[in-house]
């Protein structure tokens, strides 16, 4: 059986953020599910890409069907996993394996189409899945081959420029509460890129004070020095949270930071002034309840990306475009692994043939010789460029045909025929 290309996973388009967070596999954690399912049944080779949008593993396997019940087998045992959320899963083969990575790694499949930050993610996986040596020559091939496709993908069309991003969304849901952002604080929970990208957002459209609380308070004095801004030490957060009027939390906390009945308590000290909540985290920092308490308003993942929508159709045009760049690029890519396929089969019908000729051109010169030796280096050249022209005709014949299968099918004729070994697939599981 022929190792396949495979993605299993589920993102924002086929699953809600509450099972998408159940799936979420934390940075610490992704170390020990690489190291296991690469020794697992039908696995070669694997990546796991885990962000707020999508948990996925990439596979290079040798056997699909086993490799998928690998993946199954760990998410029951680890996640629980049912038949019934088992359906929020895609599994993706091949060329459609295949051309998902590069939308993925073009941030065509993100929430926000256009989004930068995947670029990283995708980087990060990679370097996780190698440190863990859990990834080989096929994988490393998909997604250098992916990151050079989402460059070429932003250089030539519009698709970064038109992004409608989270932090844009956050600002527009939190103006729908409070009219305006004039004299507002702002609270940031959580040190990261998409906070300051929330607090920068909030800044231009008015907010007055940014305050940054980070259990590590390095950190947010690190953040609340490029803003602007009052680092908060994180264990005076309750006194903090009660006086602001946007609190944008991203945290890698893996556990709710406010309750429902905190959050009661909280808006009680406000005199139920309105407070605009926004939990861009994964998993969740803010207990979803906290939306049943008047004078809060609650926005998580999910909400964002209703206001994503905005500006659609400049963004479709563009992912049209991009759609274009990354159909030819899976195309000629899967070209160029199907020729790399075939090539031990040219090299082991060039070595039987030159075999063959030495056995003839030998007794030839046995029968009908002596020649000079001029004669016997003619001879033998001629021999030779009558095995370059065959086997030379057959790569071309065999590469240029356009569907695996077809290529298999020549292939297994010329081993039969010439009697050759089986060739190891060009890629199959080959380690670094």
């Amino acid at each position: 059986m022929e190792p396949s290309l495979m993605v299993i996973g589920l993102n924002h388009r086929t699953a809600p953020v509450a099972l998408r967070e159940h799936y979420w596999i934390s940075e610490n954690r992704r170390c020990e599910v690489l190291e296991h399912l690469a020794q697992a049944e039908g696995i070669e080779e694997v990546v796991v890409l885990a962000t707020c949008n999508r948990t996925e593993f990439l596979l290079w396997a040798s056997d699909v069907t086993l490799a998928a019940n690998s993946v199954m087998r760990l998410l029951s045992a680890e996640y629980g996993l049912t038949q019934s959320e088992w359906k929020h899963f895609y599994r993706l083969l091949d060329e459609a394996a295949l051309l998902h990575i590069f939308r993925v790694a073009s941030s065509l499949d993100s929430m926000v189409i256009g989004e930068p930050q995947i670029v990283s993610q995708v980087k990060e996986a990679w370097k996780q899945a190698q440190k863990a040596g859990a990834i080989g020559r096929c994988l490393d091939s998909v997604l250098q081959k992916a990151l050079t496709v989402s460059k070429r993908v932003r250089n030539e069309t519009a698709i970064g420029t038109s992004a409608v991003s989270i932090p844009y969304a956050a600002v527009q849901l939190t103006r729908q509460v409070l009219g305006t952002l004039e004299g507002k604080q702002v609270l940031l929970l959580g040190a990261g890129k998409m906070s300051e990208l929330s607090a920068r957002g909030l800044l231009n459209h008015g907010a007055s004070c940014v305050q940054v609380m980070s259990r590590t308070f390095e950190h947010a004095s690190e953040l609340a020095t490029k803003l602007g801004g009052i680092p908060i030490p994180f264990e005076d957060r309750w006194q903090h949270m009660a006086k602001a009027d946007v609190i944008i939390s991203s945290t890698s906390c893996p556990h709710t930071i406010l309750s429902r009945d905190e959050a009661e308590i909280m808006l009680r000290e406000r005199r139920e002034r309105p407070l605009v909540i926004v939990d861009i985290a994964m998993p969740r920092d803010i207990d979803p309840q906290v939306r049943s308490v008047k004078g809060a308003y609650l926005y998580d993942l999910d909400d964002l990306e209703g206001v994503v929508s905005h500006n659609a159709g400049e963004r479709e045009a563009a992912a049209a475009e991009a759609e274009k760049i990354l159909q030819a690029e899976a195309r000629d890519f899967r070209r160029s692994l199907l020729s790399q396929r075939v090539v031990p089969v040219i090299v082991a019908l060039r070595q039987r043939l030159d075999e063959i000729c030495r056995q003839e051109l030998d007794s030839f010169l046995q029968e009908n010789g002596p020649f000079t030796k001029d004669q016997s280096e003619m001879l033998s050249a001629v021999m030779t460029r009558m095995t370059q022209r065959i086997t030379g005709s057959l790569a071309r014949e065999l590469k240029e045909l356009p569907e695996q299968m077809e290529q298999e099918k020549l292939a297994i004729a010329v081993q039969r025929l010439f009697h050759l070994e089986p060739p190891q697939t060009a890629l199959a599981g080959a380690r670094s």
